[in-house]
């Protein structure tokens, strides 16, 4: 029965592959919508007689029920990793979802923040532990996951680098300039009396006052709202990309910067070229007087 695989599947994203927690959910919320689907429709859940008509039913629902592109491409995803691992595993004779085709997605350029504008912010009067995430998040172009799961044996100060795991649990060594490394320090002295407060042995290296680990969403509420300082509504994300547009800007090779950021595909990197080249236009025009 489907349901039986879907459950397989997701053991095995998240046993084998090591998937983030947030992306497995996506993968298991997609998949049981379809199974419920094909319930209610009165259509066979057995896996073996399921068919391209039945997905291709689903999607059209999806389009009936005005989910965006971007919603719909990443439930077609779903389905297609998914039937894709039933087939590698001969659970199935035929992949009901080879040929399925993805909506076309109009190409979206990240917000992406000036130095002017990343000067400002780090001028504002934040916290001790605010500073710091905010100097790692410019300084590393880090994921807003992989900073709060930074462990504290996984930074090392005098050496100007920190260990990181990214998506599907990649390891990568990223270094750190020298703010960055200061407000690390400034913020570990408190860190170490919170420690001592709560008598807590956390392996994490961002703790909260109360001593619990920071989560994703306290840095992009953070984020979010040091952003309105300067009129942007910001995000972790936005950080992220400011970093790797910097970097291209001034100089940095392409593969260098795909390294830096984690990207498992050049591809991906790429799409900051197109910013850059962008802002260049922008500024030309500007300079120039001349609309674009």
């Amino acid at each position: 029965m489907l349901i039986h695989y879907i459950s397989n599947y997701i053991e095995y994203l998240e046993v084998e592959r090591g998937l983030a927690y947030n992306t497995i959910l996506a993968y298991k919320t997609d998949l049981y919508s379809l199974f419920n689907f094909l319930q209610k429709n009165g259509i066979s859940v057995d896996i073996s007689q399921i068919q391209r008509i039945h997905l291709n039913m689903y999607i059209k629902n999806l389009y009936d029920e005005h989910y965006t592109a971007r919603s719909i491409t990443r439930e077609i995803a779903s389905i297609k990793g998914f039937f894709k691992w039933l087939s590698i595993n001969d659970i199935i004779q035929h992949n009901p979802a080879l040929a399925i085709e993805q909506p076309k997605l109009p190409k979206r350029l990240p917000k992406v923040l000036s130095v002017k504008e990343i000067t400002e912010l780090l001028n504002e009067h934040m916290s001790v532990i605010n500073k710091a995430v905010f100097e790692l998040l410019y300084a590393a172009g880090l994921r807003v996951s992989e900073l709060t799961n930074i462990q504290i044996n996984n930074i090392d100060i005098n050496a100007k680098y920190l260990r990181c795991i990214g998506k599907g649990s990649k390891e990568r060594i990223v270094p750190i300039g020298n703010k960055a490394c200061s407000a690390i320090k400034n913020y570990l002295n408190e860190r170490n009396y919170i420690i001592k407060k709560y008598n807590i042995n956390s392996r994490y290296c961002f703790i909260k006052e109360n001593g619990k680990k920071l989560t994703r969403q306290d840095v992009y509420k953070f984020i979010n709202s040091i952003g309105k300082n300067i009129n942007k509504d910001i995000s972790p994300h936005t950080i992220r990309h400011s970093f790797a547009t910097h970097l291209l800007e001034n100089g940095a090779d392409l593969r260098v910067v795909q390294e830096l950021l984690g990207h498992s595909d050049v591809s991906t990197t790429q799409l900051y070229t197109h910013i850059s080249k962008k802002r260049l236009k922008d500024i030309y025009f500007s300079i120039n007087g001349e609309k674009k």
